[in-house]
């Protein structure tokens, strides 16, 4: 196998019979046809792929990423789950997003069999052989906790949202080895690890082979990895360093609260209200004239009764810290959220904002 060929599904595919992939009777953007489109890129000439950013953290772009690049990407994550061509793995994302994209090049460059199957919140309900890796969401695993207790599924990465408390706590029966990944589409992909499940179960990040990192004065993470950029990624990504190779991700700078002088991680505060809050929720802030900012918890659901309401402030004040609590809870009968199903934070309260004003 070589970088212009591909086994899906048991057929090599290279340039000449690609077209063999095209399903003429669906939508342009059916999940069978981007792979199609996808491939037909990879193979022509031209030196990069068009890709576009996820929008969780500003609004989406569309970047070119070097080939090379993700060729390189490719044989780190490779070579870190021995992917080799007697392995068989299994694509469940879309190949429209990096990740989808990230795993047929990996299968290009490892020469080992993919199997396709069509994306959706369990895609192992009706796998009939074993898989050797597959890279999945937060909600695919939640939806396919139960499916993977049974079904032999070996490695599984794990990105695109963060992986909660309860995910964890769900996966400790899971036999497969799960792994967080932290990255970004400008990486093409992951440039750490973190194993979540098992014996070797860790709250720190590993970065791969040909990656170095450190902080710089506002705590935040650089990344310096030349054979997938030619510049540094200065993130804003605040982190605790475990020498030069480990590190535990603490939350994102632009999101840090200011609340009466006291600064407020939210990405914390949501995972200690972890198992309180059956629906989707998040912690963000509002203006305020005495605190400057005021801590506000956001929560996908119809208003809760007040004495509901009141059994939910009263759980939160034994977990969470003085300039931890909220000062206002606002209820969103439908939050909003990307195309990756990330929820949007600014975009969900600039919904109570206009509502205020009129």
């Amino acid at each position: 196998m070589n970088n212009n060929t591909i086994k899906l599904n048991g057929v090599v595919y290279t340039q000449k019979n690609i077209n063999k992939l095209l399903i003429t009777n669906e939508s342009n953007d059916s999940w069978q046809n981007a792979i199609y489109h996808f491939l037909k890129d990879w193979f022509n000439d031209k030196d990069s792929i068009l890709a576009q950013t996820s929008g969780s953290t500003g609004k989406p772009k569309s970047i070119q990423l070097a080939k090379a690049s993700m060729r390189n990407s490719a044989r780190m994550t490779n070579q870190f789950f021995g992917l080799t061509d007697d392995k068989t793995a299994l694509l469940c994302l879309p190949a429209s997003y990096i990740a989808g994209k990230m795993m047929l090049v990996r299968a290009i460059i490892g020469g080992f069999n993919l199997i396709t199957v069509e994306p959706s919140a369990n895609p192992f309900q009706n796998l009939q052989i074993p898989i050797n890796f597959t890279a999945i969401t937060p909600y695919q695993l939640f939806h396919s906790s139960e499916s993977l207790k049974t079904k032999l599924v070996q490695k599984i990465i794990v990105g695109g949202g963060p992986v909660t408390s309860k995910l964890e706590k769900l996966s400790a029966a899971i036999l497969s080895a799960l792994y967080e990944t932290y990255g970004m589409t400008e990486t093409c992909s992951h440039i750490a690890l973190r194993r979540f499940n098992g014996n070797e179960k860790s709250d720190f990040f590993t970065v791969l082979n040909g990656v170095s990192i450190y902080k710089d004065d506002r705590e935040c993470l650089i990344i310096n990895a030349p054979h997938l950029l030619d510049d540094e990624i200065k993130t804003n990504d605040i982190v605790e360093l475990n020498g030069t190779k480990s590190f535990r991700w603490l939350g994102r700078l632009d999101s840090v609260i200011n609340t009466g002088g006291i600064k407020i991680h939210p990405e914390g505060v949501e995972k200690k209200l972890e198992g309180i809050i059956s629906t989707s929720y998040f912690i963000t802030s509002l203006p305020d004239e005495l605190l400057e900012n005021k801590v506000i918890l956001a929560i996908e659901s119809d208003t809760y009764s007040p004495e509901k309401e009141l059994l939910l402030k009263k759980e939160m004040g034994k977990i969470l810290g003085k300039y931890e609590l909220p000062k206002q809870i606002l209820f969103f009968s439908k939050f909003v959220y990307s195309m990756s199903n990330k929820i949007l934070k600014i975009d969900t309260l600039r919904q109570e904002v206009f509502k205020q004003k009129f």
